[in-house]
């Protein structure tokens, strides 16, 4: 299919994927005194799963292990599953502020491998630049934190946690591209990744449940279910199913470049929702790494 550029439809969709995806960090976070952040992402990547497969059923489209998919696919949900692990573990030490932005960092590491290992994915010196000025803002956050207290260091615990999700996540995208997996129907590819998360966090979640650095459990009320619901079916589901719809129909490399908003979104959300503090530091290393991801991902 030849894919177009972006039009009003597609750019408004954008816009509200990256809401979505910037809102999922602090859903998770408002939720994480009730239910463990883990636990959150199995629950939504089973009831996803079960929601996909009754699409696939209802479209009469075919799910085989035996057609050469099994192993990447395999693989590229493990991978999937130990992004949200990482970035469920970090949620308990950092801020969801904090994590949106270093879990978006995922596009640099993709460009990065993209570059030694694709002929046509070659860096130009203004992608190099953002590069720099990506890590150059990680450098900042972190230096800031070195010599701080308990609570500094417990925050980049977090934050490296969010880093190392930002490169899981580039290696998920590096086997999708890389494996049959690039060839197989969207909802093929987003089922083995919501099937394996689903069950090794759902395995996790109540292992993980003892070591929480939080002290007391709040009640399950009704907000923590609406939570999860939205968690469920606007993220997990609409939302990843929408991208990849967009993917089918629009030039990659225009999506890309709107990748900057989900940070933008969830810092927001942060300050909005959970009142969360934006130290001048952050902020700084944050303009930076936003910077980075907007030059890398404009192409020439």
């Amino acid at each position: 299919m030849l894919r177009k550029s972006l039009d009003a439809s597609a750019i408004g969709l954008m816009v509200l994927l990256c809401a979505c995806w910037g809102l999922q960090q602090v859903a998770i976070k408002s939720a994480a005194s009730a239910l463990h952040p883990v636990t959150q992402i199995g629950i939504r990547s089973l009831v996803a799963a079960l929601m996909l497969g009754a699409l696939m059923a209802w479209r009469r489209e075919g799910f085989s292990l035996r057609d050469g998919r099994l192993k990447p696919g395999l693989l590229a949900g493990l991978l999937f599953a130990g992004e949200f692990l990482l970035a469920a573990i970090g949620l308990l030490y950092t801020s969801a502020s904090h994590m949106v932005v270093f879990l978006y960092t995922a596009p640099i590491f993709t460009a990065l491998a993209l570059h030694w290992r694709v002929a046509g994915e070659r860096l130009v010196p203004r992608q190099w630049l953002g590069v720099l000025m990506a890590f150059a803002g990680v450098a900042v956050v972190f230096s800031t934190g070195l010599f701080g207290g308990e609570a500094t260091t417990r925050m980049l615990i977090g934050d490296a946690l969010g880093i190392g999700a930002g490169m899981l996540w580039a290696a998920t995208t590096l086997v999708i591209r890389a494996s049959s997996l690039s060839e197989a129907p969207a909802s093929q590819t987003l089922m083995y990744q919501l099937g394996v998360a689903a069950v090794s966090m759902l395995v996790a979640g109540p292992l993980l449940q003892g070591a929480r650095p939080m002290a007391h459990m709040a009640p399950m009320d009704g907000l923590v279910w609406a939570n999860l619901a939205f968690q469920s079916l606007v993220v997990a589901f609409a939302s990843f199913l929408a991208w990849f719809w967009l993917l089918r129909r629009y030039l990659a490399s225009r999506l890309s470049a709107f990748s900057f908003l989900t940070p933008l979104f969830g810092v927001s959300f942060g300050v909005l929702f959970l009142g969360e503090r934006l130290e001048p530091q952050f902020v700084a290393g944050a303009v930076l790494v936003l910077a980075g991801i907007v030059l890398v991902n404009l192409r020439r």
